[in-house]
């Protein structure tokens, strides 16, 4: 028997759209193991979720491939190289080995989160190098693999892929409500990303691009747009679509799904145009 997946993989492995969507941070599943070996509550866990943005972006999917990892971001985060593991809780990580660490990984939130502002520390003790590598081999290398696979098969059948990783984000001080990410230029063209920009203004929505998130680990991972395979992060406002305790979708979840949905299909479009593409036979 295959080993278990736990992500899901929806849409054609050969994809139907240049456009493929990733939900990394969605996970609700809290595996025993993760439980048991917490320190804080898994309701103290939950700023660490999207919260439903994988509902919010089944919703808006058509055709589109796209894939949503099930457990939960605190279980290991797919949004971080694989180097940055925290000494201080991961028993696989050697200091003198990974280097300087990131900003990320000092403030605890590395491949295997260990502390977050509202709850401090959040392990009872050191998670020890096979329970990590474990965690690495079943479900983050798996989910990567993947997310490689259908952004090649859409490269290879529409000459273009553009990958498209959907998260939200906690209200903003600056007031933006959607935050598009491109590293800056590096994984992916300004074309997209301004394009996506003005869809969302028209929506009566304010935005910011890479300010204050880039994007992280799976669009420096996948996005190459040299090669034209672009990757843009989408943040939407959690106020957005869920309720006024920020807990289940709410009453503006429809709208969302709606401009996000015009969102893939606008990506889409502006990929089909380029001279590079070419229509699926």
């Amino acid at each position: 028997m295959p080993p278990p997946r736990f992500f899901d993989l929806h849409g054609d492995p050969s994809p139907n759209s240049p456009v493929v969507l990733s939900v990394p941070h969605g996970g609700r599943d809290y595996p025993l193991a993760l439980r048991s070996a917490l320190r804080v509550s898994v309701e103290a866990l939950r700023p660490l979720e999207d919260r439903h943005i994988d509902t919010l972006a089944l919703a808006a999917r058509a055709t589109e491939t796209m894939l949503v990892q099930r457990r939960a971001r605190a279980w290991i985060d797919l949004n971080r190289a694989e180097h940055e593991r925290d000494p201080y809780i991961d028993g696989g990580a050697d200091r003198r080995a990974l280097g300087l660490q990131s900003a990320k990984v000092r403030g605890g939130l590395g491949l295997i989160p260990r502390r977050l502002a509202n709850a401090g520390e959040i392990w009872r003790r050191k998670l020890d190098a096979e329970e990590v590598m474990g965690r690495i081999m079943g479900d983050y290398r798996p989910y990567h693999a993947a997310l490689a696979a259908a952004l090649a098969a859409a490269k290879a059948k529409f000459g273009i892929a553009i990958l498209l990783d959907v998260h939200s984000m906690p209200p903003l001080a600056s007031g933006a409500q959607v935050v598009l990410g491109d590293r800056f230029g590096r994984s992916s063209s300004a074309r997209f990303v301004h394009r996506l920009q003005a869809e969302v203004q028209a929506a009566g929505l304010s935005t910011a691009i890479n300010t204050p998130y880039a994007g992280g680990h799976v669009l420096e991972q996948h996005g190459r747009p040299a090669s034209d395979v672009h990757a843009i992060q989408l943040e939407f406002d959690r106020t957005l679509y869920l309720d006024a305790a920020l807990d289940l979708p709410g009453p503006n979840m429809d709208a969302m799904v709606t401009l996000l949905r015009r969102i893939i299909t606008t990506l889409a479009d502006e990929a089909l145009a380029l001279p590079t593409a070419f229509a699926a036979e």
